[in-house]
């Protein structure tokens, strides 16, 4: 049953991924404002809903290391591993504002996080500062929205505005329940086997509750829209941490173990080495894909060895 039930998952993952971002992309167009900001703000809400579900109950019931490693393991999963995946499929241009605040801020609060959790714990005080930098970089999207407004014809090419929001709020809720169906399925099957919570937290429920990015990413970039793709994963990436993990030590503070600190500082790295990249050639090439694929391979096989 855990096995026809993680099947199912899955199918509503992908569908409501796709219905999700057509809804989207067409909300985009008729509010005039560019895929990418849809992406960093809507998408990027919508699909860390099950990180936010994992890691406030794993917080509430005192599993520590099942809260903190999810977001960790969710993040690298989605900026290595689907960036890498959509440029794969579908070589992109990467938008500058992302190069230009998105991509700094993920860093930023990454090593902010990993200051935090020095002492081996994220308290209540660090949660409160975390949620407010969350308030911030909103405010911060919303107003470039409303100042970079674009001129587009929507009268024959898009859904219609009843229409869009019927498919983002079904899309989501196929994503969420499908993500949850996912997770817990595969959880039990991970446990009947033995797993440690951690590693579970970094891979099972790490990439499971990564699966909305993921269809979601690759559906945005089949269909051309690299940029609410791209948005998504570091829009995604930013509430992880400032508002799941600022929002969770906020109920509950967070403890941390010492090789939390090792995987963060391991997303540092990866994300600044993308970011430079992308800031010399600003495009995701299919060899820059296959380079994020690998790194993300050579990342699983050393938290299973560790």
């Amino acid at each position: 049953m855990m096995y026809i039930l993680l099947i199912i998952g899955f199918f509503l993952l992908i569908k409501g991924a796709d219905y999700f971002v057509e809804g989207s992309s067409a909300i985009a167009k008729l509010l005039k404002v560019p895929s990418v900001v849809i992406g960093l703000t809507v998408v990027a809400l919508g699909t860390s809903a099950p990180e936010a579900a994992v890691s406030i109950t794993a917080g509430l019931a005192g599993s520590n290391d099942l809260a903190l490693s999810n977001v960790i393991g969710s993040n690298i999963f989605n900026l290595v591993l689907i960036v890498g995946i959509c440029a794969l499929i579908q070589p992109f241009i990467i938008d500058q504002s992302i190069l230009n605040r998105d991509f700094p801020l993920a860093i930023l609060s990454s090593v902010i996080l990993l200051y935090f959790i020095r002492d081996n714990r994220l308290s209540r005080p660090e949660g409160l500062i975390l949620l407010t930098l969350m308030i911030g970089y909103l405010s911060l999207t919303v107003v470039s929205a409303i100042r970079h407004t674009i001129d587009i014809d929507v009268q024959e090419h898009y859904l219609p505005m009843h229409t869009s929001l019927l498919y983002i709020v079904l899309g989501l809720a196929a994503i969420i329940f499908g993500g949850d169906l996912v997770v817990d399925n595969a959880c039990r099957i991970a446990a009947a086997f033995g797993l440690s919570e951690t590693l579970i937290g970094l891979t099972i429920v790490a990439i499971g509750t990564s699966l909305p990015e993921l269809v979601t990413s690759i559906t945005a970039s089949r269909k051309g829209e690299s940029g609410l793709a791209l948005g998504n994963v570091v829009g995604s990436n930013l509430f992880n941490i400032l508002f799941i993990l600022g929002l969770s030590s906020t109920v509950h503070p967070i403890a941390a173990q010492e090789t939390a600190m090792m995987d963060i500082l391991i997303l540092i790295i990866m994300t600044t080495v993308i970011y430079i990249f992308c800031r010399i050639r600003g495009t995701m090439g299919r060899f820059m894909g296959a380079l994020c694929v690998a790194a993300y391979a050579a990342y699983s096989v050393y938290i299973i060895l560790r």
